[in-house]
């Protein structure tokens, strides 16, 4: 939270005019699915200190939200924040060295269509929006090609009704064949705003 404040007014980071709202609307917003995402990688029981070589990107990483807080929370999986702007990339650079989190974490300074395909078990987002058939056609390409589990897309959103317009552009299913698509409410600590995740499972062939 130091370094997005020290370099918010440069970089023009994040929207937030107090420590408070960076840490309720940017922070914990960023951890508020952290238990669902453990389930979703590593099934009903798993645990978090149990996902050694799940790998996850952030997608327009920005601040490195939700990246870096996921990281922090998750060692054990490998992250990759996706950011095309250079300054926000060096930003992102220097404060994962600051954090000890450079060999946990990795900086892709490039736009998302020239992204290495088929690497990541599970894509996250917070700043791409809307949701729609072609932003997850060239997201897909990126989760990793496996029969033994589902490639996943987790994209934090604001209210549920906003998410689900977004996900029937995805119907019917012979649009995007192979996705299946749920929404699940999120409670952000001391939030009094709607909050959820968009979750796309896709059945690469």
């Amino acid at each position: 939270m130091d370094e997005i404040e020290r370099f918010n007014s440069v970089y023009g980071l994040v929207k937030a005019g107090s420590r408070e709202l960076l840490t309720v609307k940017h922070i914990l917003d960023s951890l508020s699915p952290l238990g669902l995402i453990v389930r979703l990688l590593g099934g009903p029981q798993a645990d978090k200190d149990k996902l050694s070589g799940k790998t996850t990107a952030d997608l327009g990483s920005g601040a490195g939200l939700p990246g870096i807080p996921l990281a922090i929370c998750l060692p054990g999986i490998s992250f990759t924040l996706i950011e095309k702007m250079g300054k926000r990339a060096n930003f992102l650079r220097n404060t994962l060295a600051i954090l000890g989190l450079s060999s946990q974490v990795t900086v892709e300074e490039k736009e998302l269509e020239r992204a290495e395909p088929d690497r990541f078990d599970m894509i996250v987002f917070r700043a791409l929006s809307p949701i729609n058939h072609t932003l997850v056609n060239k997201i897909v390409r990126l989760l990793k090609s496996s029969q033994e589990q589902n490639g996943i897309i987790a994209a934090y959103k604001g209210r549920h009704i906003t998410a689900k317009a977004e996900l029937t552009s995805l119907l019917p299913k012979d649009t995007v064949p192979g996705y299946t698509a749920e929404i699940i409410s999120l409670t952000v600590p001391f939030l009094d705003e709607e909050r959820c995740l968009a979750i796309i499972l896709s059945g690469k062939p």
